[in-house]
């Protein structure tokens, strides 16, 4: 296990030696299931996934492709994938119903809706999952309680009430104890919990979550399929690491013995994943950090899909600030000819670690670790759009 300290960057490689554990749940059969139901919710559409030709040569890969989750459901993000799956197989064992066979319209037309209506669920999110749990209590017609950690910008939270019906309220607490805070109500309440990552005892509806966002993974594999690419290298940002584990697991399936080569990215000050990946163990951040990547500042790994990304990534870095706001102008203002995506704070963040490894001289070590060169192709998930429209404004166009 090799490790480099560079420029405000950390780089960890995991060489544990651990055994490939892929365990059951993330594979094509579970992500045709998420896909039969996302592709029953009005508006549903795939998104698209973007060649970068132009970035490519100027980094010197052999190419740059990049899933554009901002275009998912009008809602800015991808979460709305694991928050609304997640629902519709909550509300299917509530009622003793088969996922495999209940549509959505049996839900929202038909004589369940009264029951549906008398659900409250509760979550903590630093914005996205929000505001997908909100929309999609919105599709079931039923409630939901939403609370936001310390420092939360009061434009995530709106967009949260725009979103669906969601009661909101930002916190004094940190991102682990409003998460506590949320799992508190759920038992004194009565109130689902429905929350994106999980702990001993409460596996299920996080897997479920997970298992909603197979739909951009393999709508992303087929379409990489179509093109007879195959992706060298797969970039994927952590906060809990529910979605970087799914799709992690899911990419490894897929590919089997020619798996791509994992990179994890977080944020410098709440990088949980990389310090339990260095110490071998499940490791917190604690106290309440501050970085504009919202989406990723959490202090504890999910438990279900750490040990995939424990056994799995082979590399992980950790980040400041700087490294998304050099990922969001790379995405907004890209070389002529490709095509200006739209990225948030925490969406932007892999390309610009993959971006600083590229191009400084003082990662040249780092890069030849990882085996980028002109034969790689990066695969990346642009996990929101400007969900913090007045700082993505200041970072890109100021």
């Amino acid at each position: 296990m090799r490790e480099w300290l560079i420029d405000s960057y950390r780089i960890l490689e995991n060489k544990s030696g651990a055994p490939k554990a892929l365990p059951p749940g993330y594979g094509d059969a579970e992500a045709e299931q998420a896909i039969r139901f996302h592709a029953q919710i009005p508006g549903y559409a795939q998104t698209p996934l973007h060649s970068l030709p132009g970035l490519a040569r100027a980094l010197g890969v052999g190419g740059i492709y990049a899933k554009d989750e901002s275009k998912r459901f009008s809602l800015n993000a991808f979460k709305g994938l694991g928050g609304s799956y997640a629902m519709f197989r909550i509300i299917c064992e509530k009622l003793g119903l088969d996922p495999r066979e209940t549509r959505l319209k049996d839900l929202t037309e038909g004589p369940y809706r009264e029951q549906i209506s008398r659900l409250i669920f509760v979550s903590c999110t630093d914005g996205n999952h929000g505001r997908g749990v909100s929309w999609a209590a919105g599709l079931f017609g039923c409630r939901a309680h939403i609370y936001m950690p310390f420092g939360t910008r009061e434009a995530r939270a709106r967009a949260i009430r725009e979103a669906g019906p969601a009661r909101v309220e930002i916190t004094n607490l940190s991102y682990d104890d409003t998460v506590r805070k949320a799992r508190e109500l759920s038992e004194t309440k009565g109130w689902i919990l429905i929350q994106d990552t999980s702990w001993e005892g409460y596996e299920t509806i996080p897997s479920w979550i997970v298992q909603g966002y197979l739909t951009l993974a393999a709508e992303a594999a087929r379409e990489l399929d179509q093109r007879q690419i195959r992706p060298t290298h797969l970039f994927l940002q952590v906060g809990v690491g529910s979605m970087a584990g799914g799709l992690l697991a899911y990419f490894a399936n897929h590919y089997r013995e020619n798996k791509p080569l994992a990179v994890l990215v977080e944020p410098l000050v709440a990088d949980c994943l990389y310090q339990s990946v260095r110490a071998g163990a499940l490791r917190s951040v604690e106290g309440t950090p501050v970085t504009m990547m919202a989406g990723l500042n959490c202090g504890t790994p999910c438990t279900i899909t750490w040990p995939i990304l424990r056994d799995n990534a082979e590399f992980c870095v950790s980040g400041p600030d700087d490294m998304a706001a050099l990922g969001m102008r790379s995405y907004g203002k890209g070389p002529e000819g490709d095509p200006p995506m739209i990225s948030g704070e925490s969406g932007a963040s892999t390309l610009g670690a993959a971006r600083k490894i590229l191009e400084d001289p003082a990662f040249t070590e780092v890069k030849k670790a990882m085996g980028l060169d002109e034969s790689s192709r990066l695969l990346f998930i642009n996990t929101e759009g400007d969900t913090d429209p007045e700082n993505y404004k200041s970072v890109v166009e100021g």
